[in-house]
């Protein structure tokens, strides 16, 4: 069965850095008045959190998590700049009076500042609890707490304090800017077909605009949420000219192949970062569209009628940079086997960097003598049922050299068969669809193993030879591993397409990857720094099977 799994990031490419910090993508005002500004990033690979807290004032600052949004059971840091220096500590509350100062210091202090009447704190943590004092960072919506005084003389903040509920590990933010309106690219009363896996494509026009605008947003518009499985919207190249609705890949649909957007079972909305957005109109609104709906109806029911697709929001208030999407990974293509009784297969779609910017799931940098730099994106607890786009948590920027993989792990110990690599419902995929920015004229980069020589490899003089040796094999632990190392070490071939569908081809080999380690919780006497940043904000799309 497909496997579905959408990771939202958005990656900047290295030359085009934002005005913003980009360890720092999110930022909320935790008052109404504007008085007191959280801004944050997370690596959820090391375990990290990092904070910057902007407070209009020249005293002492305080900032935790809560329980129930009061101060019994808060973990609370409290810092400021005084007349002896600056002071910054971590506590915990154990009721309404003065926090008491942990034994352990948990929160690393990395600078403080104070100008101008503001107080501009920044720190980092562990993401989960170092101690019975530390409050764990959890994907559900925590209770932020602050309060602060005008001087430095730590006592009761009065009024000078507040309560807001945020969720740091899966913001989403939402933004109304001016001149704002939306528009649907849905299906139109289509009958789905009685069949278990079914690929619908229309090819239409968006709304024309004289002038560029900028998509922020998009959401899924859903009218059978048992039946459509995923959705992607395709940019067609100028030789498209009429529209076209039918089965996918029969017909001129398959020209269409520069992704704009993509949605998944279970996932929602999702948001751009204030730096950047999708461009429409200008000198793209000529352009059509290919709307691709899987429908998954395994019970073959027919006669049901949909209307699903994707709502766009955009404005006129053009923001810094256009981001596109970039489709990476294993390419959908026959002759790709996964063998059955796996506990763990891995495969990998890989591109080199060397002439287009791109990011994935893992990145090994040539810039960085050949050595694996850092992991973009894991999922280690899958859920088909529940595919949200989540932000990767800090800016990442890509160079050119660096090697790029997206890494899928299959368990088939169910099976008896093969499963191929396909479009059905039974075959498998292994793709991510990555938003970044600036935009080039790229719209996919993929691998896929040098048949002839994984032939050869096998021992199999052709194809014929090969088919009938991987059906009748006895697949056991030492022949799976036998065959994965096979698959590792010979030729890919990679893949570079633009948006008019041109591109070319190379050959490579994998780098050797290894587990990069979570960073140990943090401590007043830690000394590990924070990771160079690397990208902002990407689209991952991976398969898996069960």
């Amino acid at each position: 069965m497909v496997i579905l799994s959408l990771v939202l990031l958005l990656l900047s490419v290295q030359w085009s850095w934002a005005l913003e910090d980009p360890l720092l993508p999110f930022s909320e005002h935790l008052d109404p008045e504007h008085k007191v500004q959280l801004k944050w990033g997370f690596d959820e690979i090391q375990g990290t959190i990092l904070f910057e807290l902007t407070v209009s004032t020249s005293g002492w600052v305080g900032f935790g998590f809560s329980p129930k949004g009061g101060m019994t059971g808060a973990d609370i840091v409290i810092g400021g700049v005084g007349a002896k220096g600056s002071y910054f500590t971590d506590h915990h509350a154990q009721g309404n009076s003065m926090p008491v100062v942990d034994k352990q210091q948990n929160y690393k202090l990395l600078s403080l500042t104070e100008s101008d009447g503001k107080t501009v704190i920044k720190f980092q943590r562990s993401i989960s609890s170092c101690d019975e004092n530390d409050l764990p960072i959890t994907d559900l919506p925590m209770k932020l707490i602050y309060a602060y005084g005008q001087t430095d003389d730590i006592t009761y903040h009065s009024a000078q304090r507040g309560t807001k509920e945020l969720n740091l590990l899966k913001y989403m933010p939402r933004v109304n800017p001016p001149n704002s309106n939306f528009f649907d690219i849905t299906m139109v009363n289509f009958t789905v077909p009685a069949k278990q896996t079914y690929y619908h494509c229309k090819i239409m026009k968006a709304p024309t605009f004289d002038h560029k605008r900028h998509i922020y947003r998009i959401e899924p518009v859903i009218t059978n949420f048992d039946l459509v499985h995923h959705l992607l919207l395709y940019r067609c190249p100028p030789s498209v000219t009429e529209p076209f609705e039918a089965e996918c890949y029969t017909g001129v649909d398959g020209e269409c192949m520069e992704t704009v957007a993509v949605w998944g079972v279970g996932g929602g909305a999702f948001e751009f970062p204030e730096v950047a957005g999708l461009p429409i109109g200008g000198n793209v609104s000529d352009f059509f569209y290919r709307l691709e709906v899987h429908y998954n109806n395994p019970n073959k029911t027919a006669g049901r009628v949909d209307n699903s697709g994707l709502r766009f929001y955009y404005t006129s208030e053009l923001r810094q940079h256009d981001a596109a999407v970039l489709m990476t990974g294993l390419a959908l293509a026959p002759w790709y086997a996964i063998p059955p009784k796996a506990k763990s297969f891995l495969t990998y779609g890989m591109y080199s960097a060397d002439d287009w910017m791109i990011l994935c799931s893992v990145c090994e940098s040539d810039t960085s003598g050949g050595k694996q730099i850092d992991l973009l994106a894991v999922d280690e607890n899958y859920d088909f049922e529940y595919q949200e786009v989540t932000n990767l948590g800090k800016t990442k920027t890509v160079k050119l050299g660096d090697k790029l993989l997206v890494e899928c792990t299959y368990n088939t110990e169910i099976r008896n068969k093969l499963t191929w690599g396909g479009l059905s419902t039974s075959d498998e995929m292994c793709l991510a669809f990555l938003f970044y920015y600036p935009a080039l004229s790229l719209s996919a980069c993929v691998s896929f193993p040098d048949v002839t020589s994984l032939q050869s490899a096998m021992g199999a003089t052709d194809a014929g030879t090969w088919l009938n040796m991987m059906s009748t094999k006895t697949w056991n632990d030492t022949s799976i591993n036998q065959y994965q190392q096979t698959l590792n070490r010979i030729d890919q071939y990679v893949w570079v397409m633009n948006s008019n569908n041109n591109g070319s081809y190379n050959k490579g080999t994998f780098p050797d990857l290894k587990v990069i380690p979570s960073a140990p919780c943090m401590s007043g006497s830690a000394t590990k720094s924070l990771a160079l940043p690397s990208l902002l904000l990407c689209l991952a799309v991976q398969g898996a099977s069960f």
